[in-house]
């Protein structure tokens, strides 16, 4: 029987890693710029609340970063998903399809609207929602009636899907939008990984009529909590503003407040922080790219274990890098993870399917997700942080 040479692989890893670092987490924040100074600023004028220059000017940022025409800043990415998902129509008893491979934010998002997630596959090319294979799934299983989809199954409407770009690297969007234009479903694109990834030489975020954003302190760009809406629509663009700073009408002094509302403002503080930080990105990038190269290069002939690399359309940010098992090696999987650990250097495995939590087995799903289980079982997410790089230059 073949065995792992865990040996060979722990060695690959740390010929890319810097060597004085003892221990090397996952994907740690960068914080190279001017973060210190305006977090100060801040402090110093007592504006870290939810309304200051910085607020605004990390909105700015983004429109000009990623070409989108409006920015929301908002506490965090599962927020940002949530307001998404009611802007684009999401109501109570509604299905929403999410990839069952994906962080449980995707599926709870739908969920706090009342909603309830409908799991399909995943492409092991990309690593995320595998639209040939929903196209394929929807006609036996959809219709349209007066210009909405439903499942003829449970009768419920079909609402929205929510494709994930996983690790950064993003979905294939084109086959995408054109069956959800077939069958009247909007896409909500849960980018909250892939600041900084293009798909056919446009960044994500673009294709679905709304998106969301993470900058989670383990995210590409931190604002210690925070996230993003991101949407070219004029008028959701300022209804999710409106939304997010819990349905204030603009006045003076009057509280008035015109629908129910969410407190989800990002704050001030938080807000310095990411500006800072995407002052950055550039430069995290090339970083990532580089650090991303040389595992590409080091695990090239390595037996039983490949290196993820970027789908053929794609420009991905390479957030979480991602190595994966032969089939026949899979049972060794927690071993590699334990010996990789015990050495120092952080791995972990993917999520657990959606559709595998006790939460959401009742929800409904595809007969077949075997794309789905196979990447699960195969993968493990190795160090990522932009700094290890440039630690190694």
């Amino acid at each position: 029987m073949a065995i792992l040479n865990q040996i060979k692989i722990i060695n690959a890893l740390k010929s890319v890693l810097p060597k004085e670092m003892e221990r090397i987490s996952l994907h740690e924040p960068s914080f190279i710029g001017n973060e210190w100074n305006y977090v100060k600023e801040c402090i110093d004028t007592g504006w870290v609340s939810s309304v200051g220059k910085f607020v605004d000017r990390i909105e700015k940022q983004l429109v000009d970063y990623t070409g989108v025409k409006h920015a929301i800043a908002v506490v965090n990415g599962t927020a940002a998903l949530h307001v998404s998902l009611i802007l684009v129509g999401v109501e109570k008893n509604d299905e929403v399809l999410v990839p069952s491979l994906t962080f449980i934010a995707t599926a709870n998002a739908v969920s706090y609207c009342g909603a309830i997630p409908h799991f399909v596959d995943s492409d092991e090319s990309t690593l995320g929602l595998a639209p040939h294979k929903l196209g394929a799934y929807l006609k036996e299983i959809a219709e349209v009636r007066n210009g909405s989809c439903f499942n003829k199954k449970t009768g419920r409407r079909i609402k929205a899907v929510v494709p994930m770009h996983t690790f950064g690297h993003p979905v294939d969007m084109d086959p995408l939008v054109e069956i959800c234009n077939q069958y009247k479903i909007e896409i909500v694109e849960d980018a909250a990984e892939s600041l900084g990834s293009y798909y056919k030489g446009k960044h994500t975020g673009h294709l679905g009529k709304i998106s969301a954003l993470s900058f989670n302190g383990n995210k590409i760009v931190t604002t210690g909590g925070g996230g993003a809406i991101l949407t070219n629509d004029d008028a959701l663009g300022k209804l999710a503003k409106h939304l997010t700073t819990t349905a204030k009408v603009p006045h003076q002094w009057a509280y008035s407040h015109d629908q129910i509302g969410f407190n989800y403002r990002m704050p001030n503080i938080n807000a310095a922080l990411g500006c800072a930080q995407l002052e950055s990105l550039p430069g995290y990038i090339l970083n990532k790219r580089k650090l991303a190269e040389n595992y590409r290069k080091a695990f090239a002939n390595i037996e039983g274990i490949r290196f993820f690399t970027e789908p053929t359309f794609a420009k991905s940010n390479y957030w979480l890098n991602v190595l994966l098992l032969d089939k026949k090696f899979v049972g060794e999987r927690e071993s590699l993870l334990e010996a990789t650990n015990k050495s120092g250097i952080m791995t972990r495995p993917v999520w657990t399917l959606m559709h595998e939590l006790e939460i959401y087995k009742s929800c409904p799903k595809m007969d077949d997700l075997s794309s789905a289980k196979n990447i699960a079982e195969c993968l493990i997410n190795i160090p990522s942080s932009p700094g290890l790089f440039r630690s190694n230059d």
